[in-house]
């Protein structure tokens, strides 16, 4: 049984991935999926009936010769959101301008844009950076996951990108991330690409921040691209350890809720969140949200508990 929607979009995706590999339609195939900002959906032919089994339930999914005809779940947010802070570099040999930040978490629900990619189920999370004094980074970040056959166990993000001043009171952060899928028992592929970059800036007592993230076609996300923009927003409440928090981010593409469950033709999708954190004991760090999407065939079906209903979701961080 499939235990998420990436789960499920995967079905329908290497059902597609079968077609493309017959001679008949070796001529077929596109390019990788990721974010775009048009989704250009292939012209959609013949199609099969996969049955796949969710959350005991057993839904009849169309798997088309081109793209698939369903929308990608929405993603948190864009980019790994580095949240964990430096080391000091009195600690790094030689004073070599690098800077290390490290982060252990651990979630009630991993959530990606909304959608759940853990099961509903708590996920161990962590990752690390290296930073230059010029701004260039490298990092790893990883959770686990329940992604059925397709996508095992495991999430393993790997970036790299540069962040810094581009002028007064606004800095970018500009990069690229690659999604890996290690425990992937299947044999096809479905790691995939995408780049990002987000702007951001303060205006008075809060902090905004604008970003954009691109997947272009790839035979993992069923030749098919993905557009993402997000917003978020943030403040501290004065003389206390306490954050508070926004995001708002809206999905066009193979990423969208309802397209990649298989239950709509819908390519668009929001998700939200609100939430408040504080950090105790220097580096430890404890938070509550609340996030949602909309996915309303997924709804209509019955399939949405844990996966994208709005739920509450709590972290507990500890950084290095």
């Amino acid at each position: 049984m499939l235990t998420s929607i990436r789960g499920l979009a995967a079905a329908t995706i290497l059902s597609t991935s079968a077609f493309l590999a017959t001679p008949a339609l070796a001529n077929d195939g596109g390019q990788a999926l990721v974010d775009t900002t048009s989704a250009d959906a292939a012209p959609q032919t013949e199609a099969s009936i996969v049955p796949v089994t969710v959350a005991g339930n057993t839904i009849d999914i169309a798997a088309l010769d081109s793209t698939p005809a369903v929308e990608a779940p929405a993603a948190t947010s864009g980019p790994i959101m580095r949240t964990s802070q430096p080391v000091d570099e009195a600690n790094l040999a030689g004073g070599s301008g690098l800077t290390v930040s490290g982060s252990v978490t651990l979630v009630t629900d991993y959530r990606f844009r909304g959608v759940s990619l853990s099961g509903g189920d708590p996920a161990i999370q962590g990752g690390i950076t290296i930073t230059h004094d010029s701004g260039l980074y490298i990092g790893t970040w990883s959770s686990s996951i329940a992604g059925g056959a397709a996508y095992g166990e495991q999430e393993l993000d790997l970036f790299g990108g540069w962040s810094g001043g581009i002028t007064d009171g606004f800095s970018l952060d500009v990069g690229l991330l690659y999604y890996v899928y290690p425990t992937n028992d299947t044999g096809f592929d479905v790691d995939y690409w995408e780049p990002y970059a987000t702007v951001s800036t303060t205006l008075g007592p809060v902090d905004f921040s604008l970003g954009v993230n691109y997947a272009w076609d790839q035979s993992s996300l069923g030749n098919d691209n993905n557009f993402y923009v997000h917003g978020e927003l943030g403040t501290s409440i004065p003389n206390t350890p306490i954050s508070l928090s926004a995001h708002l981010g809206y999905t066009d593409g193979a990423l969208a809720a309802d397209f990649v469950s298989g239950l709509s033709t819908s390519r668009s999708s929001w998700d939200w969140s609100v939430g408040a954190s504080a950090t105790v004991l220097s580096k430890l760090e404890i938070g509550v949200s609340y996030i949602g999407v909309e996915a309303p065939a997924v709804k209509a079906a019955g399939l949405d508990n844990g996966f994208t209903n709005g739920t509450v979701v709590g972290t507990l961080g500890l950084s290095f």
